[in-house]
């Protein structure tokens, strides 16, 4: 066997094998509260009035609504880095238009017989160039996830210091374990994924070069409405105090039985 039929079929070979890999360690990094809970308390009763409704209508009057608790509780996110470089070769297929008059051609040493081709109206004649063409694909990407890989945006974000001792706070305060291997899974899946018409491949590599777990501190403060029987709660950031979410599970419910009264009164 030749040195270059030796060099073609390792390359070959390398195809179908796993590329390599560097994977960083991950990083967990719990943030600071900068929000003492009567803040929260104090924003909370700000937008109480916007939680209960009856069907569309609000209810404004303090009366009707009643604190339950103020909570803490940490979110996970997620932060990855990567980079994934292949070098590889692919088929490919040249179509060369001949002269009508031409019986032969001779390229690399190779006999060529032109063949009628119908696509082309001025020279019928051609003949087709087999070969491979070499591409190199460098990616490099930073991913900001939930805690089940869906990627989001990180403008809302805030910055914040970092506790000390991450890991023996994470198990003191049972915050909610992430799965160890989903931030690497999901940047495979999003942005190294190996080429479908690689046919041999020189080199390939995907480094994971950073990884972290954030842990953002929320709190979650509850009210009740005696009147409706609900309890819904209004969660806000414990490091800017914005409010992050609102948590209204009667209100689908509400307005799913107002939009069904209305259609049996006129028969929709």
């Amino acid at each position: 066997m030749t040195e270059l039929s030796c060099i073609n079929e390792a390359l070959t070979s390398s195809a179908a094998a796993e590329p390599k890999e560097n994977i960083a360690s991950r990083r967990t990094v719990v943030y600071k509260t900068l929000i003492d809970p009567a803040v929260a308390r104090i924003e909370a009763e700000k937008s109480k009035h916007k939680l209960f409704n009856k069907f569309l209508f609000r209810l404004t009057s303090p009366q009707d609504i009643e604190f339950v608790s103020t909570e803490k509780y940490y979110k996970p996110f997620m932060t990855v880095s990567g980079k994934y470089l292949i070098d590889y070769y692919r088929k490919c297929a040249y179509t060369v238009r001949i002269n009508e008059k031409v019986t032969e051609v001779i390229l690399f040493n190779k006999s060529f017989t032109p063949k009628q081709n119908s696509n082309y109206s001025t020279s019928p004649n051609s003949i087709k160039l087999e070969g491979e063409e070499r591409l190199t694909i460098n990616m490099n990407a930073f991913l900001f996830l939930d805690s089940n890989g869906q990627e989001l945006k990180t403008r809302d974000f805030p910055p914040a210091p970092s506790e000390d001792n991450p890991q023996e706070l994470v198990q003191s305060l049972n915050m909610p374990e992430v799965a160890p291997h989903i931030d690497v899974d999901t940047i495979r899946k999003k942005r190294a994924q190996r080429p479908t018409d690689v046919n041999r491949i020189v080199t390939e590599q995907f480094e994971i070069d950073q990884r972290s777990v954030i842990y953002r501190p929320i709190y979650r403060v509850t009210y009740k409405c005696p009147k409706l029987n609900k309890e819904a709660s209004l969660e806000f950031d414990g490091i800017t105090s914005k409010m992050v979410h609102r948590k209204e599970n009667f209100l689908t419910n509400e307005i799913r039985t107002f939009i069904n009264d209305l259609k049996q009164a006129f028969s929709i």
